[in-house]
C-alpha cells in the first residue's frame, strides 16, 4: 500500500569539508583530492542550513577520505561544535598497527561509528577488507558495539561475506548498496551476488543518491528497486542517505528524489529507512533536539 507519510529525515551518508584548510590540511587517500570535495565543498556551518531548508533533522557525518584520508579532526569538530545535529563516522586505517588505538581515539573524540573504505580510491587493488592485519580492530568494534560502514563494490561482496561470518556481532554498514547493477531490473539478477548477503542478520545497507539515481536507469525503477531491497533485507535494516555533496544537486533536491523513490513504501517501511535504522545505528540520533521535519 503506498504512502504519502511524512517520516522524519535523518540522513546517515553526507560529507563536510572545511574552508579552512591551513586548519585542516588535505590528506586525501590517494594523494589526489576528489574532484567534488575541490568544485563544491559544504562546510558544517553550511550544512546545517542546507538541512534546515531541506528538513533534515540530524545527519551522522561520514569522513571524507578522498579529502582527509584518515584524519578525523573535521568531523570530530563538526559533532563537537553541533551534537544536538551531528553523530560522526570516523575511518582508519584498518591496516595500521594502531588500529585499535585509532578507533579509541576517535570515540573519545566523539564520534560513534567507524568506516573502512575500500572502493573509490586508487589503492583498492591491493586493500582487502578481509586481511588479518585488521581482525583486531574488527573484533574491538564487535566487543563495543560499534556499528562500521564499508565502502566497497560487488567484487568485494565475498570479503565482505567473511567479515559478516568471523564477526557476526558487528553490524556491517553497506555504504550505497556497493553500487549494484540494476538496469535489468526486477528481480535485479544481476544483482543476485548482494541481496543473498541479506541473510546475514548483522548486514545494514544505506541507500543513498547513488542508488535512487542508478535504480532510474534500463528496465528498473527506483519504486521497483526499493520494493525489492525492502522484501529482501527489511526496512529495519536500511537507512537514506543523501551522500550530499559528494552527489550534485541541493540537498533539498536530494530529498525529494529520495522520497519520491520512496512513496510506494508503507509508512512504516518509510519511517524505518528515514529515521528508525539511523537510530538504531546511532542511538544518539535519537535523543532530543534539532530541527523537526
Amino acid at each position: 500500500m503506498a504512502s504519502s507519510h511524512s517520516p522524519a529525515l535523518i540522513d546517515i551518508h553526507p560529507h563536510v569539508i572545511s574552508d579552512d584548510a591551513a586548519r585542516y590540511p588535505l590528506a586525501p587517500l590517494t594523494g589526489e583530492q576528489s574532484a567534488w570535495s575541490r568544485e563544491r565543498p559544504v562546510s558544517f556551518e553550511r550544512m546545517l542550513s542546507c538541512m534546515d531548508e531541506a528538513g533534515v533533522s540530524k545527519s551522522a557525518l561520514v569522513q571524507a577520505s578522498t579529502c582527509y584520508g584518515h584524519d578525523n579532526s573535521y568531523v570530530a569538530a563538526a559533532v563537537a561544535a553541533h551534537p544536538d545535529r551531528f553523530a560522526g563516522v570516523f575511518s582508519i586505517d584498518l591496516m595500521a598497527a594502531d588500529g585499535v588505538a585509532a578507533i579509541k581515539h576517535w570515540r573519545e573524540q566523539g564520534l560513534s561509528g567507524m568506516r573502512v573504505f575500500i572502493a573509490g580510491h586508487t589503492t583498492a587493488a591491493s586493500v582487502r577488507l578481509d586481511d588479518p592485519r585488521g581482525f583486531d580492530a574488527w573484533a574491538y568494534a564487535e566487543q563495543h558495539d560499534i556499528p562500521v560502514a564499508v565502502q566497497l563494490r560487488a567484487p568485494g561482496l565475498p570479503q565482505l561475506e567473511t567479515l559478516l561470518t568471523r564477526f557476526p556481532g558487528v553490524r556491517i554498514v553497506l555504504d550505497h548498496f556497493a553500487r549494484p547493477t540494476l538496469s535489468d531490473g526486477a528481480p535485479y539478477a544481476a544483482a543476485a551476488s548482494l541481496f543473498d548477503l541479506a541473510r546475514f542478520p548483522n548486514l545494514y545497507v544505506k541507500y543513498t543518491t547513488h542508488n535512487v539515481r542508478e535504480s532510474a536507469e534500463g528496465a528498473s525503477t527506483p519504486q521497483a528497486f526499493l520494493r525489492k531491497a525492502v522484501d529482501t533485507f527489511g526496512a529495519s535494516r536500511m537507512a537514506w542517505g543523501s551522500n550530499f555533496p559528494a552527489s550534485a544537486g541541493s540537498l533539498a533536491d536530494l530529498v525529494a528524489e529520495a522520497k519520491a523513490a520512496a512513496s510506494e513504501l508503507t509508512a512504516d517501511e518509510q519511517t524505518a529507512i528515514f529515521s528508525g535504522t539511523a537510530i538504531s545505528l546511532y542511538p544518539e540520533l535519537g535523543a532530543a533536539g534539532g530541527q523537526a521535519s
